[in-house]
């Protein structure tokens, strides 16, 4: 018999289905489909690297993997977060959100500072995430946003990288790949 995953199938359908409403409408930008195909692409991350890695909470990361972006993205409050997922994941979701507020030039330090003091599944989530969005650049940015994309895409890695060997070098190849955007 297979060894069990380590993180519950149940908890997954229950965020995944929590997710889906709250971004009901929302699509991907740039690509017309629905925003729910971004949330799974990073809780496929998470998931294969707890089927290679260790951690201490595997829901905490998947978890966060699906609801990173609801209470940044959403009418979703971290209140409704935490009575729904506790206050664990609620924490991380909320580390994971950037915070408008926050100086544009200085959001990602900030947002990373958040982070890093979160437990190291959450580390895994940020950078799940920014593996998921190293895609081709949406047609209306510039070489100015496309460059600042790679450059932020380098200070997450350098950052978080220690939470994950495997991640960190998903995200690693990921940038590599991305110069072929930059003239």
């Amino acid at each position: 018999m297979n060894k069990p995953p380590g993180w519950s199938q149940e908890e997954y359908i229950r965020a995944y289905r929590f997710v889906a409403k709250a971004h009901l409408g929302q699509l991907y930008p740039g690509t017309g489909l629905p925003y729910l195909m971004h949330l799974s692409f990073v809780s496929m991350e998470i998931i294969a690297a707890l089927a290679v890695e260790e951690v201490d909470h595997p829901n905490l990361a998947v978890q966060c993997a699906l609801l990173h972006d609801v209470i940044e993205d959403t009418k979703t409050s971290y209140q409704k977060v935490k009575e729904a997922f506790g206050i664990d994941v609620a924490d991380g979701v909320n580390a994971l959100s950037k915070k408008m507020a926050v100086n544009k030039s200085h959001r990602l330090h900030e947002n990373l500072e958040r982070i890093r003091k979160q437990p190291r599944e959450v580390w895994m989530v940020k950078i799940a995430d920014r593996i998921s969005n190293l895609q081709p650049p949406p047609l209306n940015w510039t070489q100015t946003n496309i460059k600042a994309y790679w450059s932020s895409s380098k200070k997450i890695l350098t950052s978080l990288e220690d939470a994950s060997p495997y991640l960190g070098e998903r995200l690693f190849n990921k940038i590599e790949n991305y110069v072929c955007y930059i003239k």
